[in-house]
């Protein structure tokens, strides 16, 4: 099937791998604009782009798609864009995966197929922006993909296929966005076999919730909260943008913990430094902190971290 894809990150790029790889033909590839990154911050392409040059696919990266907002230009070429893949027959159905604009509704319009959305999870739960992230952070047993006919609402239209997946105890938003992405890639290969025949199903009413897009001010560790949401949030902020604390001036980030409900002690309060472990005292039980890094550092875990740091029992630690 002659497609358009709008994608921007390593989610969006798998799928668009996996179209590419069952055959399918894309005419036009829409995603963001380069961004500065690295140590010298030079612009860098997406993930989606770089694949995109790599195929030898045409790439647009308007700024906006609104014709009366801040980039009308912007707009415009994208406009023109779209209009020639789909007037001249090339595209027949937009896929959007991750691509961190908002779609106007003459963008809806054009495909003669519709649009249809990627998005991890299952609908209506964790619509918006971060659904990885906030369904480790709530501590749900499963997440997945929802395949969606895409309307002008944020994530509200019909669902045209459901692939679930478990979350395990120990995953992060790296690892769970990792098999995620690759299932996404599957579910929309599969409904684009035959995509008149995939049954539209509005979504439920109630268990709506809203992914909100994470805030580098979330990555403070809180000790008066219970362990186990710390313990969450630790795995959830796992690689953006990494839980953290205060020590001696320094942020020190957070990057495993285990749970230890059998401790408690004044929240902050370092109940445990010695023998490679490090135990912090929660508003309900405690964390043994596992892995560690120091600003410009890299991850080490807790054994070779506390060979620096010695004289911590006792001591409080505090949120950056």
């Amino acid at each position: 099937m002659r497609i358009v894809f709008a994608g921007t990150p390593e989610f969006a790029a798998t799928a668009l791998a996996a179209l590419l790889h069952a055959g399918h033909e894309v005419a036009l590839v829409l995603t963001q604009p380069d961004r500065p990154a690295g140590r010298g911050l030079k612009l860098q392409p997406s993930p989606v782009k770089a694949l995109a040059l790599q195929q030898g696919i045409t790439v647009a990266q308007p700024r906006s798609l609104r014709l009366d907002g801040k980039f009308p230009d912007d707009a415009r070429a994208a406009q023109a864009a779209l209009l020639a893949a789909f007037s001249a027959g090339r595209a027949e159905v937009m896929v959007v995966a991750a691509y961190g604009l908002i779609l106007p509704q003459w963008v809806l319009d054009l495909p003669p197929r519709g649009c249809l959305n990627i998005h991890a999870s299952v609908l209506p739960r964790w619509r918006g922006a971060a659904p990885i992230h906030r369904a480790i952070e709530a501590g749900d047993a499963a997440t997945g993909i929802t395949l969606m006919q895409m309307d002008a609402g944020l994530d509200t239209g019909d669902m045209l296929l459901v692939a679930h997946e478990a979350i395990r105890a120990d995953d992060t938003t790296a690892t769970l966005h990792d098999r995620l992405a690759a299932l996404g890639g599957q579910l929309v290969v599969q409904g684009l076999v035959d995509p008149d025949r995939l049954q539209r199903t509005p979504q439920p009413a109630e268990g709506v919730t809203y992914a909100h897009k994470i805030d580098k001010a979330e990555a403070a560790i809180d000790w008066t909260q219970p362990a186990a949401v710390i313990e969450r949030r630790v795995r959830a902020f796992d690689p953006f943008p990494g839980a953290s604390f205060k020590l001696d001036g320094e942020a020190i980030k957070l990057w495993r913990a285990a749970l230890r409900p059998d401790q408690n002690g004044r929240p902050g309060e370092v109940l445990t430094a010695q023998d490679g472990l490090l135990t912090v005292a929660c508003g309900d039980g405690a964390l043994d902190l596992l892995q560690l890094q120091r600003p410009g550092g890299r991850r080490i875990d807790t054994a070779a971290w506390l060979q620096a740091r010695p004289g911590l029992a006792g001591r409080c630690l505090l949120p950056t």
